[in-house]
């Protein structure tokens, strides 16, 4: 069904020390993605590895994106926060522009925004929030599961919405993502994610926990940096990808 697709990760999260001259976890991740998406501070992250993922994605041409969440660091931004729209979109805003002063100092641009853990499944359904999260972004493409209210509101804005799969994550037969506490959650065997990457660029399916294929389309695929062997997954869906001939790029 596509020719290309892009990789992306969600990095800057504190997993990698960022020691100088240690080649960590998100600088090997950074390798193999086209788009970095960026903690910007309300779940994980502060300047210092801003600065640092930034730089990296600057120095290989990894297009670099503002991973935006609920004000929840103490819960990782995995909790949904009732919070009134207003300050949803002030808060989404902040964040977007703390990243873009950063970028810019490393030598790269914010080129899209994508939602970070109970964000990013609330805005599937929960309009407020998806509105308030288009409002906050300018004229930045968002980043989003397919048929979410978020990318709805995004394309009726006159936006770019972008539609995502995950690589490493299980699907429950409505196309939603299974919640991270159930059975099924996380798919962590590098042949098996492999292959599902491959099945969703050939075939528009990926193989829900009940067993029956969903239909997703996505121009962009994630690979979580906190899941185990995060690298040897993403290498695996990365050569995996090329031997069937599809192009590994940035969407930007």
């Amino acid at each position: 069904m596509t020719d290309r697709i892009d990789l992306n990760c969600d990095l800057g999260e504190e997993l990698d020390a960022w020691e100088p001259g240690v080649d960590g976890l998100d600088t090997q991740l950074l390798a193999l993605m086209t788009s970095a998406n960026v903690a910007c501070g309300f779940h994980a992250g502060d300047a210092r590895t801003m600065a640092a993922v930034c730089r990296v994605a600057a120095a290989r041409g990894v297009a670099v994106g503002a991973h935006v969440s609920y004000l929840d660091r103490a819960g990782f931004g995995r909790r949904f926060v009732d919070v009134p729209p207003d300050v949803l979109r002030a808060q989404v805003r902040q964040q977007v522009e703390t990243l873009q002063a950063i970028a810019s100092a490393e030598g790269t641009r914010v080129a899209y925004v994508k939602p970070h853990g109970a964000l990013y499944n609330a805005v599937v359904h929960h309009e407020g929030h998806a509105g308030a999260v288009v409002r906050a972004v300018g004229e930045l493409p968002v980043l989003g599961l397919p048929r979410s209210a978020v990318l709805a509101a995004a394309t009726a804005a006159g936006l770019r919405a972008v539609t995502e799969a995950f690589a490493d994550r299980g699907y429950r037969a409505d196309g939603t993502l299974v919640p991270r506490a159930d059975p099924g959650a996380l798919v962590a065997d590098a042949g098996e994610v492999a292959a599902r990457v491959v099945r969703l660029a050939g075939e528009g399916v990926i193989r829900s926990v009940d067993g029956t294929d969903v239909a997703v389309e996505a121009e962009s695929v994630c690979v979580h940096s906190d899941t185990v062997g995060a690298v040897h997954l993403a290498t695996a869906v990365r050569a995996a990808l090329l031997a069937s001939g599809v192009s590994v790029r940035s969407f930007v």
